[in-house]
């Protein structure tokens, strides 16, 4: 008859239990286990005899008692025997307690044989009851071991899945258009949720005026990061990989701390950022690879664990690798775009060098075109890459000029006919040019059209109405209203409200109704004050002009 009192332990053992007190049964022994409280789980009789369940719950009490268990992670197992004419035999079951092999209780299986004199079962012979208990235990042993083995593999699989899709997710966010601040901020979030923290922080170097400091970039928890706290991370993480180390570790676990922290430090990790960058900076200090410190991640109070540990550092490590890629890409993409600007201002300015009375005219047909393409965009939208590209056909609509003869470009008298086919082709000139540039061919629509007119009378290709693209209209009327407010060697400049009645004169025939209404309708005062650079205005507007706003612009293009 098979008994169970109650189920505490794991229901597959319980039930090998079962399984095997039933086959026992049979030989007329009682089979009993008990858990790590020594209380009765379940009972096993053959049907002879009654055991004394007091009694067996006493001994497996003793035999937990008395078992010695350490940290030495032995496996072998002893049989105890109890009693002379009632003998009992007891084992204990053992489990892993931790990772260095410790063990711990989980029960303890008895096998009652009953009295000697007569009541009990047919084949006593404890010796062979002895063995048979050993190989049941080992055999207990062996599969606990096992399954525990299986389930550490599948919380490493787990948390090594998880730590792959956090560095996958890190890549593919890895973009050089991605803000700083917005990266590194998810990194932490995302670094927490494997490695739960009281406190992460991304510290960057920053500059203000001429003096360097590190800053916290990014973050989140309970962190308190100070000037005096950032200064004492940046110096002790590098005291560490002078002396070798990868890291900062440092917690009271296994001994005092090494340095002084905050009271509400447990335990601290910081890794470094390194880059290729050879800036001379006072935060110079260089890792092992000859690469210099720009920042650092560091992390307080592990949450679930006593301290930080190696799986940790390796993750800690991995992501601020990510985040220090990330950064210099960024640095890269910037300086490339520096370099492209540069190239390109160098460009217009060559240009508009030819003839000295339209000296700014692309800078400022490119910001008109800007203006209202923005405007446009209220009630049309259009996308921002869109208006970078307007942007920089504005900036770079009369590029085809530099194929145009000096001479006639200065001429201050009325352009013979030949002389002013010559100046017809610079469209076609120019966006000949850009066609050779592949980032450049979007552009090429509005070099080509800036000359076409909505009556079919433009050039160079006569397009009429929606054949001409809405870059061309745009670019066409910023270049308009540019040329009429300028002095040119024919005449002199217009007043901004006689260039308005001009073009509210050309809509339908020179200009799109559409845009030219757009950009009537907006305000033009404003619009003129940004041209002129008024302080407080212009800033406002386009920060440092060119150079700010082309960034941006040049970023569509090189990405």
């Amino acid at each position: 008859m098979l008994d169970t009192i109650r189920n505490k332990l794991d229901p597959l053992q319980i039930r090998a239990f079962k399984e095997y007190g039933r086959r026992v049964s049979g030989l007329g022994v009682n089979l009993a286990l008990c858990d790590a409280d020594a209380e009765l789980l379940l009972m096993c009789s053959g049907g002879v005899f009654e055991s004394n369940t007091e009694q067996l719950t006493q001994l497996s009490r003793r035999v937990i008692e008395e078992s010695g268990l350490d940290s030495s992670g032995s496996n072998k197992v002893t049989v105890w025997h109890f009693g002379d004419r009632n003998t009992v035999l007891a084992a204990l079951l053992t489990s892993a307690h931790d990772k260095n092999g410790g063990l711990k209780a989980s029960g303890v299986v008895l096998v009652d044989l009953g009295d000697a004199d007569g009541s009990a079962a047919a084949h006593t012979d404890s010796t062979y009851w002895m063995e048979m208990l050993r190989l049941l235990v080992e055999n207990f042993q062996a599969s606990t071991k096992a399954d525990q083995q299986i389930e550490m593999v599948g919380t490493e699989l787990a948390q090594t899945y998880e730590e792959l899709v956090l560095l996958h997710k890190l890549s593919t966010n890895m973009r050089v258009t991605e803000q700083d601040a917005n990266f590194l901020q998810m990194a932490c979030d995302s670094i927490t949720e494997i490695i739960p923290v009281e406190g992460i922080a991304v510290l960057l170097e920053k500059v203000f005026g001429n003096e360097q400091y590190l800053g916290v970039a990014a973050g989140s928890g309970l962190i308190d990061i100070d000037d005096e706290m950032a200064a004492a991370l940046y110096s002790r993480l590098a005291e560490e990989i002078s002396c070798g180390k990868e890291s900062l570790l440092d917690s009271e676990v296994d001994a005092p701390f090494k340095y002084d922290w905050p009271e509400n430090i447990r335990n601290i990790i910081a890794v470094p950022l390194c880059g290729m960058d050879k800036t001379d900076s006072h935060l110079g200090e260089r890792a092992q690879d000859g690469s210099r410190i720009i920042g650092l991640m560091v992390a307080i109070n592990r949450v679930e664990k006593q301290d930080f540990d190696s799986i940790d550092l390796k993750l800690f490590l991995s992501v601020a690798n990510s985040c220090a890629v990330f950064i210099e890409n960024g640095r890269l993409f910037t300086d490339l775009k520096e370099l492209f600007i540069g190239s390109l201002k160098a460009l217009t300015n060559s240009i508009d060098a030819k003839d000295q009375y339209t000296r700014g005219h692309s800078e400022r047909v490119a910001l008109i075109s800007h203006w209202i393409a923005e405007r446009y965009s209220e009630i049309e939208p259009l996308e921002e890459e869109h208006m970078h590209r307007i942007y920089l056909a504005g900036l770079l609509h009369d590029i085809g000029k530099i194929g145009v003869d000096e001479t006639v470009l200065r001429k201050k008298g009325k352009l013979t006919d030949s002389e002013y086919e010559c100046i017809k082709k610079h469209p076609s000139i120019g966006a000949g040019i850009l066609r050779e540039i592949k980032q450049m061919r979007d552009i090429v629509p509005g070099v080509l059209c800036h000359h076409e007119r909505i009556d079919g009378r433009g050039y160079p290709g006569g397009l009429v109405g929606d054949e001409i693209p809405l870059v061309g209209k745009i670019v066409g009327l910023a270049d308009s209203f540019d040329a009429m407010t300028s002095k040119r060697t024919y005449r002199d400049a217009m007043s901004v409200k006689v260039a308005l009645a001009e073009i509210e004169k050309g809509l339908g025939t020179q200009f799109d109704e559409k845009v030219g209404r757009v950009f009537l309708e907006s305000n033009i005062s404003r619009l003129w004050a940004i041209l002129q650079g008024e302080p407080g205005i212009s800033e406002a507007y386009n920060g440092n002009g060119f150079t700010e706003y082309g960034a941006a612009a040049v970023g569509t293009l090189i990405r």
